[in-house]
Order: C-alpha cells, then sequence, then structure tokens
C-alpha cells in the first residue's frame, strides 16, 4: 500500500521544539524583572542565562527540586515566599508563544499531520505548557525531559518521541529545533531535520501542501 502524506515533502509526523520554535525567547524586561527578584546587583541581565543555566539541565531532567534548582542559583535556600515569586516570574518568562508558528500548525493539524511536542523542561513548567489550549488543540503528545528522566541531544528523549508519532520510518518525521546540537543528534537517528532560526516561512514550506501556503505571507 502505498502512503499519501499530507505534506508537500512527505513528512508524515512533526516533532516540535517549544523555546526558540513555538514559544518566545524572553525579553530583557523579564531578565531584568528576575534579576531583581534574585537580588542580584546590576548589571545582571546579560550574565542571568549563566547564572540560571548552570544547573538546569539537571533541573530540566528532573534530577533538582524547584527548591534545589533556585537554591544552587541563588546560593542558599530561599523562603517559600520568595520560591513562589521566583518560580512564577520563571514560568511566566518561558510560556510567551509565537502567533506565526501557531498559526502553521493549526494548519498543519487541520490537514491531518500529528504534532508531538519534544521540549526540555522542568516539571512545574511542562504542567503549565499542558494545561494551554494551544497543548490540548494541536499536540498529539507532549514530552517533558522532567518526566522521561533525560534531555535532549540525549538520543533515547528522541526515541521515545519517535515512538508516540506511531510513524515507523524516522525518516518521514521532521524534527524542528532552534539548536543545532539537538538538530544534529536527531539526525544521526535518521530524522528530518529543520534548524530553526526564526523564520516561520522555513516551518510552512516543509508541512503544508502548496495551495495552503500560496494564500499565505
Amino acid at each position: 500500500m502505498t502512503h499519501t502524506s499530507v505534506s508537500p515533502n512527505g513528512v508524515d509526523a512533526l516533532l516540535l521544539d517549544y523555546n526558540g520554535v513555538l514559544g518566545l525567547q524572553p525579553s530583557t524586561g523579564m531578565w531584568t524583572r528576575l534579576a531583581d527578584l534574585a537580588e542580584w546587583p546590576r548589571p545582571t541581565p546579560p550574565l542571568l542565562p549563566r547564572s540560571l543555566l548552570g544547573p538546569r539541565n539537571a533541573y530540566d531532567a528532573g534530577e533538582l527540586s524547584d527548591l534545589a534548582y533556585w537554591a544552587k542559583v541563588l546560593g542558599h535556600h530561599p523562603g517559600a515566599r520568595w520560591l513562589r515569586t521566583l518560580l512564577a516570574a520563571d514560568t511566566a518568562m518561558w510560556t510567551r508563544t509565537d502567533p506565526r508558528v501557531l498559526d502553521i500548525l493549526y494548519c498543519a493539524r487541520a490537514v491531518g499531520l500529528p504534532l508531538v511536542l519534544l521540549s526540555n523542561a522542568p516539571a512545574h513548567l511542562s504542567d503549565v505548557l499542558d494545561a494551554t489550549d494551544w497543548r490540548r488543540d494541536l499536540m498529539s503528545d507532549a514530552l517533558y525531559s522532567a518526566r522521561l528522566g533525560r534531555c535532549k541531544p540525549d538520543s533515547a528523549a528522541y526515541e521515545h518521541a519517535l515512538a508516540t508519532t506511531g510513524v515507523a520510518d524516522p525518516g518521514r518525521v521532521l524534527f524542528v529545533d532552534d539548536r543545532e546540537d539537538n538538530c544534529r543528534a536527531a539526525a544521526e537517528l535518521g530524522l528530518r531535520t529543520l534548524h530553526y532560526a526564526g523564520h516561520p516561512t522555513d516551518l510552512e514550506q516543509q508541512l503544508l501542501p502548496g495551495p495552503a501556503n500560496s494564500t499565505r505571507s
């Protein structure tokens, strides 16, 4: 039996990164607010990613609780109220979405393409993302590093996600991520890859049939 794909490029399913693709990067103002809440001396925002990302991989992998992560970031344990404030500010930084990408994904879903989210995200953020309308409407499933116990570019993360799509041939699954190392690891497993650089038309051309493309800007 010949399989007919809904994608112009023979893609039968999409594995989609969240942050940097569907999710927008935090603004400078958000970094500044977090710096103030964390009581870092200024000028801090340019240094904040390094300060936060040191233990972030372990946090994303579910190896650190919210309290343990922020204790490492701050150098001491925050009180319960302070922890809630930091957690809320951090979560808000990662929950804004790009409406241009959402529009493309809704069109792809409408023509029958299965969409699976594959994100490096801690447990709290995973729960917040799962509660969004776009997650419920668009995604066949969502896999998060904190629940898998491993982060991209660990090959096991891709293998779990590929199994979730139900597509046997990895060459018919498109993986989209803004990080080159994540794309490289996916390609080594045979998946198609798109290193996303912030241009929604690149994603659109991979996913949507010609007539849908021709009616969009």
